[in-house]
This record gives C-alpha cells, sequence and structure tokens, in this order.
C-alpha cells in the first residue's frame, strides 16, 4: 500500500460536477493499493496517519496529530500511485490491485480511519473520474510505502 499525505487547510474530491467529499483542516490521502497488500498493512498505515504529528503547535513545531487537531481526511483511491515507468513513456499499472481486491481494503480504511479519528472519513468514489481540490498547508507531503515502513 502506498499513500501520499497531504496536510490542508481545506480539499474537496468532484465526480461528475456533485461533490462526494469535503473538508476543512486535515489530511487529504491518495491510496494506492498493491495486489499483495493485505488487511494487516491498512491497519498499521491507518494508525500511522491518525497518529502521525505533522500539525503545528504553539510554537509552530510539528507537534499535533489529526487527532489532536480535530482534523478530517479526504480518501482518495489512486491506482496510479503504482505506475511503473522503466519501459518506453507509456506508464504500465500491472502492480496496482484490480477492483475486486482493492475496493474491499479501501473500504476498510475507510471504516479504520472512522474509528481512530472518531470522525467520517471523506472520500471519492473508487474507479471515478476525480477533480481533486485542495490548499496544501505549508506545504507538507509526505509519502509512505508499507512495504518500505520509512
Amino acid at each position: 500500500m502506498r499513500a501520499v499525505i497531504q496536510r490542508v487547510t481545506q480539499a474537496s474530491c468532484r465526480v461528475e460536477k456533485k461533490i462526494t467529499g469535503q473538508i476543512d483542516l486535515g489530511l487529504v490521502i491518495l491510496l494506492g493499493i498493491e495486489d499483495c497488500d493485505n488487511l494487516e498493512e491498512m491497519k498499521w498505515l491507518a494508525q500511522k496517519i491518525a497518529n502521525m504529528r505533522i500539525f503545528g503547535d504553539e510554537n509552530g513545531l510539528m507537534n499535533r496529530s489529526l487527532k489532536d487537531v480535530d482534523g478530517s481526511v479526504l480518501l482518495i483511491s489512486q491506482f496510479t500511485l503504482f505506475a511503473q515507468t522503466k519501459k518506453g513513456n507509456r506508464p504500465g499499472f500491472i502492480r496496482a490491485a484490480k477492483a475486486d481486491k482493492a475496493i474491499p481494503l479501501y473500504e476498510s480504511m475507510l471504516a479504520e480511519l472512522e474509528s481512530l479519528t472518531g470522525k467520517k472519513t471523506e472520500a471519492g468514489i473508487f474507479g471515478a473520474d476525480m477533480k481533486i481540490s485542495l490548499i496544501n498547508d505549508g506545504p507538507v507531503t509526505i509519502i509512505i510505502d508499507t512495504k518500505n515502513k520509512e
């Protein structure tokens, strides 16, 4: 599983001109799911995201977590995070999980983040052509891959 996490002051997702999810202060998470990913990795990643201290405290230091600032999450599925670009100019997506594997993990991530934060997790629509708008705060953008756990 691979996540691109962006700290935002506001963000929204539109599908066919309809807002499917929107947040103010919080995190936009672009989530890529690989065919070999599992629930254990999803839970590890959700815990990491909910507890990561990337929001400023009274001294401007990154000491507060999403839960500490009562922030929200906008979760967006993004199979292109597993693009293979080594050969040619057209990316390949063979490593990205197919819908039958990815959708249950994506829905589990939604539920897990809601459980950990105590707030509804806003979302896009899996597999849809989505338009994401956001104001990146900082900017703070962090990439986590469950295979590396760096």
